[in-house]
């Protein structure tokens, strides 16, 4: 048995958790509702504020789709109770985000300012002009915002200077050895 897949997901106060008929699962809470399909092949159950997953057989397919699933519905859970976030900083000389309507203003060393259009359902804020915080409720999409920001300018290893996650170490690479 899967040790992540048999563990139950417990469902707090103010969430709603409706499971339909082809495996599509809806969760409401505070920050939002949710949506996914789980593969078909796995039950879900959901009874006394609690939701278990299981497995039709122990055949391998089955092994490795059942602590996805179970994942997968649990981060729904999380995301529509508590959120995820995610922070980069901004390294470098005039680097620096700024808010806008849409999403955000980023000067990364270009000759041109870069506009990044926030996804419906992501947050974005610059607490301060070197730093950016995006924050929401499918763990999935901040994860890939974060990562689109972070591949318009990803730390060079020479000067450690563009976008890196909070908390990222930039391997660094010693320069040129110089003149005699």
């Amino acid at each position: 048995m899967s040790r992540i897949g048999k563990a139950p997901i417990a469902v707090p106060t103010g969430v709603t958790v409706t499971i339909k008929e082809g495996n599509i699962v809806t969760v409401k809470g505070p920050k939002g509702e949710l949506s996914r399909s789980v593969p078909g092949a796995m039950q879900l159950a959901q009874e006394n504020g609690q939701i278990t997953v299981t497995r039709p057989s122990d055949e391998p397919a089955h092994k490795s789709l059942h602590g996805l699933t179970r994942t997968l519905i649990a981060n729904m859970v999380e995301g529509v109770t508590k959120g995820f976030a995610k922070q980069l900083e901004l390294v470098g000389v005039g680097y620096k985000a700024e808010v806008r309507p849409y999403g955000l203003q980023l000067a990364l060393g270009y000759s041109h300012a870069i506009e990044y259009k926030a996804p419906v359902g992501i947050k974005l804020s610059a607490p301060v002009p070197t730093q950016i915080l995006v924050e929401g409720s499918n763990k999935e999409v901040v994860g890939q915002v974060a990562a689109e920001i972070r591949s318009l300018r990803p730390p060079e290893p020479y000067k450690g200077k563009g976008v890196k996650y909070a908390g990222e170490q930039v391997r660094r690479k010693a320069g040129k050895a110089g003149g005699k």
